[in-house]
């Protein structure tokens, strides 16, 4: 009675359904033998670790054999890494009998078929996953979640990540965003998770934020038209404009991923939760220093920067330049600002208006008007000037002068030959007007029509 009493309450082993035969497990009972087809779910023990396969019993017949390749949805494992000797683990049936007669299991489709009905219901309920991450791709990670979930890169932090290295082994949690069975595709948001943390510290900050407020921020992503600022809870934007006072082509320029900055508030958008920055506006305006410091008419050394069609742009401090236009360039018509002056040249110019409001400064390479009438007036000119030889040479109407207006006795002692002229003529019939006087003779033969 003892005896029997200690088997009903022994708990029951293999050997009580299964015995060796010539080198063989067989069923003592072959109703025993438990009934199942390709594609089923089976439970077993590991019985066997080997380097490239796993021997797992499941009450049948003949031990199953998994292949290392189907222990994980990870790639290149030691199965001595995935299973313990004993483990009880669950296995899909891939092949009832392969051309040797033997059972081909497989875990990860196991672990994958009761993964994806699990998923399915977290993606239903809006619930998280979490999960290692065990490989880096192209574009993202993959998180194993009993199968591979895609995590992108965009989404895997608020902020961008350059490094998806860093987050090798790490487990993550993240929500279902995107769910295809027939493709085996299933996309993951970590960001997603990451915002509805921050949700109620972006919601104060939007309410006490204020237009004019001075914050400080972190430089959390670098875009073509600006800088994002991390403000503790919610990204503010800083545009190109406003980064610096000078001119800025990219904003690596002036600032870089990571770099904490004081910035300005400068419009505030609860509605569409966008905040706008600047940075510029908590740093000295060159512009305020030059408009303090110049006047109208001084003169201003500076470098040409920029050529354009109506003229040339000096910068004549950091963050301020000035415009030479065109018809300031010179005294004389300009065609192109080329024709005067080049980018990098130093010139020294002349400001000629100063307008604060609008930041405009406006200079000149002309002298000044005083200058310029000062120029053009020439100095009374004497009678005797120096001609190319150092001599004395008379002005043309002095010459005139002192052939047909000097006595007649003075004329008659040159050295040209007494009284001629240079034409072989008798300087004696020639008057202070220079007509002959024979020529008054000939008047008295015309008829004028004053004889009747």
């Amino acid at each position: 009675m003892t005896n029997t009493t200690e088997n009903a309450s022994r708990a029951l082993t293999m050997k009580d359904f299964f015995k060796e035969e010539n080198g063989e497990i067989v069923p003592i009972d072959d109703s025993v033998l438990i009934d199942f087809k390709d594609g089923d779910i089976v439970e077993g023990d590991v019985v066997r670790i080997d380097k490239d396969e796993v021997l797992v019993d499941i009450g049948y017949k003949s031990e199953g054999l998994i292949p290392s390749n189907e222990l994980s949805i990870r790639k290149g494992v030691d199965p001595q890494e995935i299973v313990n000797l004993g483990q009880h683990i669950e296995a899909l049936v891939l092949q009832k009998e392969d051309a040797d007669g033997r059972l081909i299991l497989s875990a990860k489709r196991a672990a994958f078929e009761k993964a994806w009905q699990r998923i399915e219901e977290v993606h239903q309920d809006q619930r998280t996953v979490e999960g290692p991450v065990i490989e880096v791709v192209k574009g993202g990670v993959i998180i194993d979640i009993g199968l591979r979930g895609f995590l992108p890169a965009s989404l895997v932090d608020i902020r961008r990540v350059r490094n998806l290295d860093s987050f090798m082994g790490q487990r993550l949690e993240c929500k279902v965003i995107e769910l295809n069975r027939s493709r085996n595709n299933v996309v993951l948001s970590r960001r997603a998770v990451l915002e509805e943390e921050r949700k109620e510290e972006r919601n104060r900050i939007l309410t006490t934020l204020q237009e004019g407020d001075i914050v400080q921020g972190t430089v959390s992503n670098l875009v073509d038209f600006g800088a994002f600022v991390d403000l503790e809870g919610i990204d503010g934007l800083i545009h190109i404009s406003e980064l610096s006072w000078n001119h800025v082509d990219h904003p690596s320029e002036v600032v870089e991923v990571g770099e904490d900055v004081e910035v300005k508030v400068l419009e505030v958008d609860r509605d569409r939760e966008r905040i706008s920055l600047g940075l510029k506006q908590t740093r000295k305006d060159p512009w305020q220093e030059i408009v303090e410091r110049v006047n109208t008419g001084e003169q201003i050394q500076g470098r040409v920067t920029k050529l354009v069609s109506f003229g040339a742009f000096v910068e004549v401090a950091e963050g301020v330049e000035g415009l030479i236009h065109i018809s300031e360039l010179a005294e004389h018509h300009v065609e192109t600002p080329d024709e005067i002056v080049r980018s990098g040249d130093e010139v020294d110019a002349r400001i000629i208006d100063v307008d604060a409001k609008r930041r405009r400064l406006s200079l000149s390479l002309r002298p000044k008007k005083e200058e310029r009438e000062e120029r053009t007036e020439r100095p009374e000119r004497t009678v005797e000037q120096q001609d190319d030889r150092g001599g004395d040479r008379p002005r043309r109407e002095d010459r005139f002068r002192r052939d047909y207006e000097q006595p007649r006795g003075s004329r008659d002692r040159g050295d040209r030959g007494g009284d001629r002229d240079r034409g072989g003529r008798d300087r004696g019939d020639r008057v202070g007007d220079g007509l002959r006087t024979g020529a008054f003779d000939k008047l008295s033969d015309l008829d004028l029509g004053d004889n009747q």
